[in-house]
C-alpha cells in the first residue's frame, strides 16, 4: 500500500512541530507495512484555509495516483471547517484513494469508516446550512434596524476626473490619483 502523510501545524513561532504528528504517523504505517511515497507538510498555515501549498500539492499528486492512501494525524490537522474535509474526501473517494485519521481510528477503506464519512457529509451539510441561516438572520436585523448594506458610496468630483484626463493621466493613474476603482472612473468619463 503505497501511502502519503499530510502533517500541520499553524504557527511556528508557538513551538509548534510538525514532527511529533509525523513521527507517530510513520510508525503506524511501518507496523501496518505500509511503504511512505511521500509526506506533506503545511507550517504556519490555518487548517481553514482550503489552498495550502503542500495541502495543493497533495491533491495534485493524487490526480496522478501517486498513493493510494492518505494518513493524517486528526482532522483538524487535514481541514478545520467539515465542508473542506467532506469536499477533499469527495475528490479522494472519486480518485480510489483512501483515507485514514489516526487518533480518530477512522479508515474509508472500512464500512466504520465509510459510516463516518456518511455522517461527516451530513454534518457539513447542516453546518452550510447554519452559516446561511445566520447570514440571512444578520442581513434582516441590519436592514431592520435601518442599516445600509453594502459598499458604501464613494463621491467622486467629474471636474477633478475630466482634469485629470486632460492633463494626460491615464485611467488608472486617475483611479489611483482619486482612491477610487478604474471601473468608477470609466464611469465618471461616460457621464460627461
Amino acid at each position: 500500500m503505497r501511502v502519503a502523510l499530510y502533517g500541520r501545524v499553524s504557527t511556528t513561532d508557538k513551538g509548534q512541530d510538525p514532527e511529533m504528528q509525523l513521527r507517530g504517523l510513520r510508525e503506524y504505517c511501518q507496523r501496518g507495512g505500509w511503504e511512505i511515497t511521500g509526506e506533506y507538510v503545511d507550517t504556519g498555515e490555518s487548517g481553514a484555509k482550503d489552498s495550502r501549498p503542500e495541502l495543493n500539492r497533495l491533491l495534485t499528486d493524487a490526480h496522478k495516483r501517486k498513493f493510494d492512501v492518505v494518513v493524517v494525524w486528526r482532522f483538524d490537522r487535514f481541514a478545520c471547517p467539515v465542508s473542506h474535509l467532506l469536499k477533499a474526501l469527495e475528490t479522494f473517494q472519486s480518485l480510489g484513494v483512501e483515507f485514514v485519521s489516526y487518533n480518530e481510528s477512522v479508515d474509508t477503506s472500512t464500512p466504520m469508516g465509510r459510516m463516518v464519512y456518511t455522517i461527516l457529509g451530513a454534518v457539513a451539510e447542516r453546518e452550510r446550512e447554519l452559516i446561511r441561516d445566520r447570514v440571512r438572520a444578520g442581513v434582516r436585523n441590519a436592514r431592520a434596524k435601518g442599516k445600509k448594506l453594502g459598499r458604501p458610496k464613494v463621491a467622486i468630483a467629474p471636474a477633478a476626473v475630466a482634469s485629470l484626463r486632460a492633463a494626460g493621466h491615464s485611467y488608472r493613474a486617475v483611479a489611483a490619483a482619486l482612491g477610487v476603482s478604474v471601473g468608477s472612473i470609466h464611469a465618471v468619463q461616460q457621464s460627461l
